[in-house]
């Protein structure tokens, strides 16, 4: 099972702060665990809205709409994903994340099972994705 662990965006990331050195080594402390656990799949950081862009669908047109955007609770600043065997393990790996906003600060992240291949009936797509070989086993 793979679980993706979503660390949400606030005001100090959206300004295009960088974290600070003690952040930057806990979470690659916490990151070198899971590597040594053999359970680190992918993890990054994203920067700020405003290097990015939105594509809107409207009908069959698509438009690009440039950052920033105004909601920093709704969007995602980083990620962690993780391959475990249960969902208490997932819970476990999960309660030992660094706080993204450093210890003693209010902050929240949100973990989320992702689908895998086998979680669809077979169908020509599916084995498409399993030929390029992602989207899990």
């Amino acid at each position: 099972m793979r679980y993706m662990i979503i660390v949400k965006g606030d005001d100090r990331i959206e300004s295009g702060d960088m974290p600070d050195p003690d952040g930057v080594n806990a979470m690659a402390e916490f990151h070198e665990e899971l590597e040594r656990a053999g359970v680190l799949v992918d993890a990054s950081g994203l920067r700020p809205s405003s290097d990015g862009f939105r594509v809107r669908y409207g009908g069959s047109d698509r438009s690009v709409v440039d950052g920033p955007f105004a909601e920093t609770k709704e969007l995602v600043a980083g990620y962690t994903i993780i391959r475990v065997g249960s969902r208490q393990e997932a819970v476990d790996w999960a309660l030992r994340f660094p706080n993204p906003r450093g210890e003693g600060q209010a902050a929240e992240i949100e973990v989320r099972r992702m689908f895998e291949l086998d979680d669809f009936e077979p169908s020509e797509g599916v084995e498409r994705f399993r030929k390029l070989g992602v989207g899990g086993e």
